[in-house]
């Protein structure tokens, strides 16, 4: 008992020297009489007392504690507490049991598993992430929007300090500002707990993968008011990829206090630092001056052996909630984040020949950007009378500002010719970037006032209906072009869910779309912003106290005035052309307990993206994509959790808009393929347990995107196996 207070002590005193912190999440469930309970009744035998979000009636239970593949309440779609059931959007809930048993370690692994989502890597550093047939530019933290968010996405987010990862689908303008109609990804911090907890897990893996995870969490007052946690990741590993490598570090701490039997302080702070090595700055080139599709060995690298790309991302964080009665409550929430990258950078341009595979050449530079971003948010929730019922009401007001900052050298011998890249070392003369240099800067604010109201006029229908209305504002200048634009918008919201039946729901909701874009035409003028709406409505049903959710949607998106890439200017800058674009298409989405032993996690999407003239626009984006997890607890081996994880996508093409030399139109395709993942969960006693993965059994080889006219091949056959202990 003196060891577990000295270590909470040291706790409590290492978090403040890292900065400020919140949370959002508490210890995972893993009940060993679960399966010998009726379906509907299992409960955690967790011995801690955890924290639990209360609005009105409703709970929201961190996913740690329940051990299921879904969430029992959520409030990503409106800050009202409501089950996936009562919630008038598409919601998929990636919990912590789901993260741990597929050794899912970053979010871009992760969100790939999500229904209706593809991930793009471009590049070994950058991804994108797309739903609905749109790029996802929409994220929050612990349900607080980012406004600055953008499609890109450099360095990929470390899963160890989160409980769970939503996945709203459809425009989410209500809360983040912007209306994207793609998605909106909210991640959740893992709260500190009243009751000690503790854990050290390490993993070892193909390509010389080493992780070490250290999680320690409690109070050292027996009240439990005041309360800490502290997570620590270190991982390093080589990879499939020639002369790549990574290093990782993670810190994540969080106080919490309970002022009195209202009022809750929790202060925050997050720090991941990457730092890859021979990084690639592009990719591959995806076919020969023929026109046929070029064929490397997926170990292809263009990275020289000198470039890499560091990314810092530290977060700082403040949340200070009061309870008003038993139905109310206000929260008052403050965010300072700080991004910052650091690269020497090698980009590989040209079309080879297929027969020498030479005509590459060089584009070697160095990056420096910041950005710094400060975010405030006061909200009210609660609940009220009228009419002899209950209905529920949330709103707030959003300010936050973003100050970015960039610099690019070059070097003089930008366009030297290259070897054919099979074979190749990566040795080429790091040159010195003194040549001339390019720079950035500009900044971005947004405030917003928004507000929903939850009308239950009836005892099984239920009427949504609110409003975001958004100031966006920029300054400055992007690489010598100006930066500028001002807008304001109303972005209303309004939704419907009709209980038809015990356990099924009906549901229509609508939203405006509007998104400021910084993007450039061929007059280097900022583009306008994009509009249009979203529109989407289907079934859902929940059984076993939404134990088990399940949802079939149909939707359809409608945007103007929508960037497409439409070529470069002679300074390699991209500029853009506008589209109206839409997509329809319909997803089915099912997660939690089928049976006492069996959990599922599954979902799919069909669709079609057109312009205004029915034709297909970003075409890279696949039309139909399916997952599909299922972990069986295996009867006569009580101890023994096994599973497997299947994600396939449909063809993809890209028209490069160039002429082979033949002169015919050049058209990259990949046709559709399948990944399997196989893992099994061992309980070795009471505080050990063991996790063993096996990704890509079959080693399928395919290309990670065709975003660009350029790509890398994906991982093949790999495995991992990690060792936990719980104090």
């Amino acid at each position: 008992m003196t060891m577990r207070v000295a270590l909470l002590a040291s706790t409590l005193l290492i978090v403040p020297v890292c900065g400020f912190f919140p949370a959002s999440a508490q210890d995972i469930l893993k009940n060993k009489d679960d399966k010998d309970k009726p379906l509907g009744k299992m409960q955690s035998s967790n011995k801690t007392t955890e924290h639990v979000e209360v609005v009105g009636k409703r709970s929201i239970q961190p996913s740690e504690q329940n051990g299921l593949l879904t969430v029992q309440a959520t409030a990503v779609a409106t800050h009202l507490p409501l089950t996936l059931r009562e919630t008038p959007q598409s919601v998929t809930v990636i919990t912590r049991r789901f993260l741990d048993d597929f050794t899912l370690q970053n979010a871009n692994d992760a969100l790939s598993h999500a229904t209706g989502i593809t991930v793009q890597r471009v590049e070994t550093e950058r991804t994108y992430v797309s739903a609905r047939g749109f790029d996802v530019s929409n994220y929050q933290y612990d349900g607080i929007g980012l406004p600055f968010a953008q499609g890109t996405q450099t360095g990929a987010i470390d899963t160890a300090v989160y409980d769970s990862v939503a996945v709203l689908r459809g425009a989410n303008g209500l809360l983040s500002s912007t209306g994207n109609p793609a998605a909106t990804v909210d991640y959740t911090r893992k709260r500190a707990t009243r009751n000690f907890q503790a854990s050290v897990e390490g993993t070892v893996g193909s390509w010389n993968k080493r992780r070490v995870v250290g999680d320690i969490s409690g109070s050292p007052l027996a009240s439990g008011r005041l309360r800490g946690r502290l997570v620590a990741v270190y991982e390093n590993g080589d990879s499939y990829l020639a002369r790549y490598s990574q290093e990782k570090t993670v810190v994540y701490g969080t106080i919490e206090g309970d002022l009195d039997a209202y009022t809750t302080v929790r202060l925050g702070y997050t720090w991941q630092q990457n730092n890859p090595n021979s990084s690639m700055w592009g990719a591959l080139p995806l076919y020969y001056t023929d026109g046929s599709p070029t064929r490397y060995s997926r170990s292809t690298s263009t990275a020289s052996d000198w470039s890499y790309m560091n990314n810092r991302d530290s977060q700082m964080f403040a949340d200070i909630s009061r309870r008003i009665g038993s139905d109310w409550s206000v929260r008052l929430y403050a965010f300072h984040r700080v991004m910052q990258t650091d690269g020497n950078l090698f980009y590989a341009y040209g079309t080879p020949d297929r027969e020498t595979g030479l005509g590459l050449y060089s584009y070697p530079s160095r990056y420096t950007g910041s950005e710094s971003q400060w975010i405030g948010d006061l909200s009210t929730t609660g609940a009220f009378r009228l009419g002899g019922r209950m209905h529920q009401l949330a709103f707030g007001v959003n300010a936050a500002s973003s100050r970015t900052r960039q610099l690019s050298n070059y070097s003089a011998d930008i366009g030297t010719a290259l070897p054919a890249l099979e074979g190749w070392s990566g040795n080429y003369p790091q040159p010195p970037f003194t040549a001339y240099d390019e720079t950035a800067g500009f900044t971005q604010t947004r405030e917003s006032l928004y507000g929903v109201l939850r009308l239950n006029p009836f005892r099984n229908a239920h009427l949504f209906g609110g409003v975001n209305l958004t100031h966006a504002e920029s300054n400055g200048a992007s690489y010598g072009v100006a930066s500028n634009y001002s807008a304001t918008r109303p972005s209303p919201y309004a939704g419907f869910t009709y209980d038809f039946l015990k356990h099924y729901t009906f549901y229509v909701s609508y939203s405006k779309i509007f998104n400021p874009q910084s993007e450039l035409d061929a007059s280097r003028k900022i583009l306008g912003p994009v509009n249009g709406d979203n529109l989407e409505g289907g079934v859902k049903a929940a059984w076993f106290d939404n134990r088990l959710n399940v949802s079939l949607t149909g939707f359809h998106v409608h945007q103007n005035h929508l960037a497409d890439f439409a070529g470069y200017f002679s300074d390699g800058q991209s500029y853009y052309r506008t589209i109206n674009a839409q997509s329809a298409g319909v997803e089915f989405d099912i997660s939690g307990q089928l049976t006492r032993s069996l959990q599922i996690m599954a979902g799919g999407t069909l669709m079609k993206i057109y312009d205004e003239n029915g034709d297909p626009v970003r075409t890279y984006v696949p039309r139909q994509t399916l997952h599909g997890a299922i972990t069986w607890q295996v009867p006569y081996v009580p101890h023994l959790r096994v599973g497997t994880n299947i994600t396939w996508q449909g063809r993809i093409w890209r028209d490069q808009g160039v002429l082979s030399t033949s002169g015919n139109e050049i058209v990259t395709r990949q046709h559709s393929y399948a990944l399997v993942d196989l893992m099994a969960h061992y309980d070795l006693g009471r505080h050990w347990q063991f996790t063993g993965n096996l990704n890509n059994v079959s080693s399928h080889k395919y290309l990670t995107s065709l975003y660009w006219d350029q790509s890398y091949y994906g991982a093949p056959f790999s495995g991992s196996f990690t060792l936990r202990h719980q104090f």
